[in-house]
């Protein structure tokens, strides 16, 4: 098993008070690293509408490389904005993941939009910084990866890695949606699209990770680190049904791979639990690796799916 020391919750939108469209929520970290500080990309919401429905922002914070509870400073404003009437993204920006690609940073994000018969559907676009990271444009109106014949809905969690020379995409794609209590819940599974570019992207075309409770399990938030000459895939899943509580949430589950696409799973060897009290006693969720001075970190999301923010535990030994 993986030894992971907790070092606590990070950042928790209720602390910063004056954005209203940062309200509640901070989902999905992923990080960028610069030259004394990691930039932590990270997702969030207003207070909902009259009708109870959430629309989603991301937004960044930047830690100090040297001691990662200290927070510089927090966005004055969303990194992107949401899309035009009938867009993919028109409700929702969420979650982002960012890679360098020369003097250029490609962002990919969850465009969210909202549907009648079921909440919502996704797919994921694709913003360029030419400012360093400071600043973001997106490509275009519509997305880089969407639905097809076996992926028919829900493309979301991107999670972008580049091993030797090519880029790699993890994402989830909707399988199914089932009711619970009448209230639709979506299952999704882990996948992979490849590029030279960035831009063109070919599905590998098969689900990543075989279930551990049913067809019915949920996975999500696939992250890949490479070390000691294997993949570690670090990823979360769920039930099906009945799972917004301590017994049936999110779990951080394990995977390993020598090739990208053949993969193994061990969940017993993840080695983060939820704690036996406090904001992460529930669930523990989206998990998302940096290297930062020499030392891995974890940093994830706890109770209710990150609604009062997210931590980070660091790696004691290596991943092996």
């Amino acid at each position: 098993m993986f030894n992971w020391k907790k070092i606590g919750r990070i950042f928790d939108p209720r602390d910063y008070a004056g954005r209203p469209w940062l309200k509640e929520f901070a989902q999905g970290p992923a990080t960028l690293e610069f030259d004394d500080f990691v930039r932590v990309f990270f997702s969030c919401r207003p207070a909902p509408d009259a009708n109870g429905s959430y629309v989603s922002n991301s937004a960044w914070l930047d830690l100090d490389k040297k001691d990662i509870h200290r927070i510089l400073r927090v966005s004055d404003s969303p990194v992107l904005t949401h899309g035009s009437y009938g867009d993919f993204d028109e409700f929702g920006i969420y979650p982002v993941s960012p890679i360098r690609h020369g003097s250029d940073v490609l962002l990919y994000y969850a465009g969210w939009t909202r549907c009648e018969s079921v909440p919502f559907n996704v797919a994921i676009g694709l913003a360029i910084s030419k400012d360093g990271g400071s600043t973001y444009e997106k490509c275009g109106r519509g997305p880089v990866l969407s639905y097809t014949l076996d992926e028919p809905f829900v493309l979301s969690g991107p999670k972008i890695r580049r091993f030797n020379g090519i880029f790699y995409l993890f994402y989830i794609a909707g399988k199914k949606w089932v009711l619970d209590n009448g209230r639709p819940e979506p299952v999704y599974k882990i996948r992979v699209a490849v590029s030279r570019n960035g831009f063109d992207w070919e599905k590998i075309g098969k689900n990543l990770i075989p279930d551990a409770l049913g067809e019915e399990e949920a996975q999500a938030s696939p992250d890949v680190f490479f070390s000691a000459g294997k993949y570690h895939m670090f990823f979360c899943y769920r039930h099906g049904r009945d799972y917004r509580n301590a017994s049936r949430g999110y779990r951080i589950g394990y995977a390993y791979s020598t090739d990208l696409q053949n993969w193994t799973r061990d969940d017993a060897k993840a080695g983060l639990l939820p704690s036996e009290e406090g904001w992460d006693s529930e669930m523990v969720s989206y998990p998302h690796l940096a290297k930062i001075n020499g030392k891995i970190f974890m940093f994830y999301l706890g109770d209710s799916v990150g609604r009062w923010g997210f931590g980070a535990a660091e790696l004691e030994g290596s991943l092996i």
